[in-house]
């Protein structure tokens, strides 16, 4: 039996959430799971479609991208997820996906605009696009500098990634992230959703204005502040 049986199950599981949820078509993403101690995390095999997916063919790799355990190809995006496991200690999952509303804002290269509660109740920010990927970082090691492009957009807004946990790849997609996989799953539909809301939001009413900040505060505050009251105790 695999070291890493419950890791890999994890993983099964969250990927399986993404084709459920509508998140992915065909093999358009992968979700990853780490485990601190071990040092390692798992990651969906690369271009197998999500009917074929099965537990034993998860990946197990090293934060350097290194396959630890397993006999597939890892995720061509394996890199990007190693990095912000690397470099974001807090973090226990990673997402990404090619869905629909959220690709779109990406390749027109705008944030996603806070315009309503159901936003605010995640994030008091827009979800910001990180500007194209240099040449030097396409030209160099692609995946690898995906994850620094992340982490470079977020460092320049100003943003923590611990409150900020999703963002859209200039020209590519959405990642998310959470202190689990089940929450960068849960991310990545919340991402989808209000990418969705803010482009119909934007066909009803091109002027649309943005949700005023004593709105943003209420909303975010009652569900993850230190006096929260959303859900039960």
């Amino acid at each position: 039996m695999s070291a890493y049986k419950t890791l890999k199950e994890e993983t099964y599981e969250a990927n399986m959430r993404l084709p459920e949820l509508g998140l992915v078509l065909f093999t358009f993403g992968n979700a990853s799971a780490v485990d601190r101690n071990k040092g390692v995390f798992a990651i969906k095999p690369s271009g197998v479609p999500y009917a074929d997916l099965k537990v034993e063919d998860i990946v197990i790799c090293d934060f350097d991208a290194n396959v630890v355990e397993g006999s597939m190809r890892p995720s061509s995006d394996t890199k990007t997820h190693a990095v912000l496991y690397k470099e974001w200690n807090e973090i226990g999952g990673v997402v990404h996906t090619h869905s629909t509303y959220a690709t779109a804002w990406a390749q027109a290269l705008k944030d996603i605009p806070i315009f309503g509660t159901t936003h605010a109740d995640h994030l008091t920010s827009d979800i910001p696009c990180a500007p194209p990927m240099k040449d030097d970082y396409i030209q160099g090691d692609y995946e690898h500098m995906t994850g620094y492009q992340i982490i470079d957009c977020l460092k320049e807004r100003g943003f923590d990634h611990n409150e900020v946990e999703m963002i859209l790849v200039g020209n590519h997609a959405p990642f998310t992230w959470g202190k689990t996989a089940h929450k960068a799953v849960y991310n990545s539909a919340v991402c989808e959703e209000v990418a969705k809301m803010a482009h119909l939001t934007l066909q009803i009413n091109p002027n649309a204005k943005q949700l005023k900040e004593a709105l943003k505060k209420k909303h975010f505050e009652r569900k993850h502040g230190g006096n929260s009251y959303y859900g039960q105790e």
